[in-house]
């Protein structure tokens, strides 16, 4: 009995992707485990793996294929011994039964009269219709004359025929349209800016419609507020470029967005009435850090998790960190590798960006905003020294952390930062 092969759901608000790629053609021979297609899912673009074996008898949805529903039948697989030439799709279970058929037809609809044509517009002489600019005793006075409407510029107000102009024409030194102005429009539009005239377009992908729409539901049901520290971060650096030293011939380079994803995990550990969820009337408190890092890619965004990271060394976090920001890149993210983490962090640093204000992830109720590490003048021991300082500023779901917890997790957060070993403790 041949198999359908299913759109599957790859990401728990996946209703529709894009087949983007075929990995099998038919008429091959597939085993569990073998590769199929990749599939653009809202999230990213994700390998589907087959679970059965047999033969690619025929491939229903060709690739480049958009808003295929979760569900519809992409391929059919040819069990052992089938003709893969003659299976057909195995129809699907109804979920509704057909409405019983009606015990009686429903009486005709009464036929109505159609509408009577209105009346033609009237015409003069020439032919020509009443909508011409033409004053009515001008055209009386065309009509008896035989003058053609048609031939004559008015001189009235908007181009309006007036009687003057029967009378000149009458008398032969009306102005007369050439056959070129009878035919030109009266007017034509202005040219379109360069602004109305796009340059490119392209539908939104799959990832770009539920960033927009997830990012919009955000925007508009959670009541966020911000808070910013600036932070000395020579400590940091100092503590950094120690320990890539130690750990270069296990070719381990820790980034200073590694020392910060550990920050932030101790910080919520120690304030844990900011590491909470809130889903509808439900505050969820977690025992563990999972720290979701915005990672860019091609088309949009994801952010793969970094898990217990209140717990695993830096150069645990540093070596899973780079690995996971590979793979995200390259679309091969598992789905669990995504999905979850209680607090995130997104650092613009590397733009040059001061500052900025994240936007929260629901169902999370924070994320920490880096922003670029530069020397600035900064009070040191009362006096005024030059440091390298960074401003984070934290997102906060004001119905889940109030504004003093959140502050209470910058300051510890600024308080770890400046004195790192206080994290590795």
């Amino acid at each position: 009995m041949p198999i359908n092969l299913q759109m599957p759901a790859l990401s728990p608000t996946m209703e529709e992707g894009t087949l983007a790629k075929w990995l099998v053609k038919e008429g091959d021979s597939v085993s569990s485990g073998d590769l199929l297609a990749e599939i653009e899912t809202d999230k990213a673009t994700m390998e589907f793996e087959a679970i059965d074996e047999g033969v690619v008898a025929r491939i229903v949805v060709a690739e480049g294929t958009e808003n295929v529903k979760v569900g519809d039948v992409i391929a059919i697989i040819a069990e052992e011994g089938e003709d893969a030439g003659d299976v057909e799709a195995v129809p699907a279970p109804a979920e509704k039964t057909a409405a019983p058929a009606a015990k009686e037809e429903a009486p005709a609809p009464k036929a109505t009269p159609a509408p009577t044509a209105a009346p033609a517009a009237k015409t003069s002489s020439n032919g020509n219709d009443e909508r011409l600019k033409v004053s009515p005793l001008a055209r009386r006075l065309a009509d008896q004359k035989g003058v053609d409407l048609n031939a004559l510029s008015g001189s009235g107000p908007g181009g309006r025929i007036i009687k003057a102009d029967i009378d000149a024409a009458d008398g032969g030194a009306a102005p007369v349209k050439s056959e070129a102005a009878a035919t030109a429009p009266t007017a034509t539009a202005a040219p379109a800016s360069d602004f109305d005239i796009p340059h490119s377009s392209e539908k939104l992908s799959s990832m770009r419609k539920t960033i927009a729409r997830r990012l919009t539901e955000a925007k508009q049901t959670i009541p966020h507020i911000y808070l910013t520290v600036d932070i000395q971060l020579d400590k940091l650096l100092k503590l950094r470029s120690e320990l890539n030293a130690t750990l270069a011939s296990r070719d381990i380079k820790l980034s200073v967005n590694d020392l910060l994803i550990k920050a932030l995990a101790v910080s919520l550990m120690q304030v844990p009435k900011c590491n909470v969820s809130i889903e509808g009337d439900q505050l969820k408190t977690f025992e563990r850090a999972d720290i979701s890092v915005a990672v860019s890619i091609e088309g949009g965004l994801i952010t793969p998790i970094i898990k217990s990271a209140d717990s695993k060394s830096l150069s645990a976090i540093s070596t899973e960190m780079k690995d996971l920001a590979d793979r995200a890149k390259d679309g091969k993210l598992k789905m669990h590798e995504y999905q979850g983490g209680t607090a995130s962090i997104s650092n613009m640093g590397m733009f040059g960006i001061k500052n900025f204000d994240a936007v929260i992830n629901p169902p999370q109720a924070m994320i920490m905003a880096i922003g670029a590490g530069e020397k600035r003048p900064h009070v040191i021991d009362d006096s005024l020294q030059i440091a390298t300082i960074m401003s984070a500023t934290g997102s906060f779901d004001h119905r889940a952390i109030d504004g003093a917890d959140g502050a209470q997790l910058m300051k510890v957060f600024k308080e770890l930062c400046e004195n790192p070993l206080g994290m590795l403790a």
